[in-house]
């Protein structure tokens, strides 16, 4: 049996190799700038993980092998500050996703008088700067002059909660803060209705569903995945949980330790204690969480995320 020809690699032709160069050309700004400020950090830290390094090192740089990640898995103020961060997240992200989407839902209403005022009213939080927002909520949330707990008061509360103080009512002063900036959340949610064809809400009718039928079998599903583009983010974002205890409390995690939060933690390690080495450490447990967490998602998605394009 004769042997079959080998098929030769066709050239690209002298216009497909100038879009290729002026792509590389216009790609090029991305490239560099992932690879000087993402890529060689991410190394560097991994680097720093297997030795002494600090920033008033005094003893001479050496290679500690796995000391930092020993170190790290007995540490319990470095468990206890995840766990920390876990459970706010398991309170915020649900508030991350369904508020903004009902918000959104309302302002995207046929009946709704003046939305496009609605729309930006709620999204002009969303561009204060944001430790001026934490500072606003800071004063809103003082116990002494602050608004909710005089409104609480007005109603009949007696003892109304020290929000920013008292470790039981901490999370719930901030979740009240997050809400604060949902604006972004309330736009993507907006652009996601927006992108849900007309025609598939006049079939359910035709169909008899009503409100609450249209909104389970064609608004949930069809914005199924911008629900998992939110979460996703909601997860990155609130694993990095950072700037509001830094502004409210200094850092301090008062009160009684509740706003010791994981990314708080490797700020101290790393400018506080100056530990270089055991700081990039932290910060890769905080990748190497973010990322199972994400995967998790992702593989669940597949049961719940709807695509127009699938059968």
């Amino acid at each position: 049996m004769p042997a079959l020809p080998v098929p030769r690699p066709r050239r690209m032709s002298p216009l497909a190799r100038r879009e290729a160069r002026w792509g590389l050309l216009f790609l090029s700004p991305w490239v560099v700038g992932f690879v000087a400020f993402i890529a060689v950090p991410m190394i560097a830290t991994l680097v720093f993980t297997f030795t002494n390094l600090k920033l008033t090192q005094t003893d001479p740089l050496r290679f500690v092998g796995l000391d930092n990640y020993a170190k790290l898995i007995s540490d319990p103020q470095t468990w206890d500050s995840l766990r920390i961060t876990l459970t706010f997240a398991a309170l915020q992200l649900p508030i991350a996703v369904l508020v903004p989407f009902a918000v959104a839902l309302m302002l995207n209403s046929r009946s709704l008088r003046g939305s496009d005022l609605f729309r930006v009213l709620w999204f002009l939080p969303y561009v204060v700067p944001f430790v001026a927002g934490v500072l606003i909520w800071q004063s809103m949330l003082n116990p002494d002059s602050g608004w909710l707990d005089q409104l609480l008061e007005a109603v009949g509360v007696t003892n109304p909660p020290n929000w920013l103080n008292d470790p039981g009512f901490i999370f719930p002063g901030l979740l009240f803060i997050g809400i604060w900036g949902i604006g972004g959340g309330i736009i993507v949610n907006l652009a996601g209705l927006k992108g849900i064809p007309s025609e598939l809400y006049d079939a359910a009718a035709i169909d008899g569903a009503g409100w609450l039928g249209s909104l389970r079998h064609v608004t949930i599903p069809l914005m199924s995945p911008v629900f998992l583009y939110v979460i996703v983010l909601g997860i990155v974002d609130v694993l990095q949980y950072f700037l509001v205890p830094l502004v409210l409390n200094n850092g301090t995690g008062e009160p009684g330790g509740q706003t010791l939060f994981y990314n708080l933690q490797i700020y101290k390690t790393f400018f506080t204690y100056q530990d270089m080495s055991y700081g990039a450490t932290l910060a890769w447990l905080l990748f190497a969480v973010t990322l199972v967490i994400s995967l998790v998602v992702f593989r669940a998605s597949r049961r719940w995320v709807y695509y127009a394009a699938e059968r």
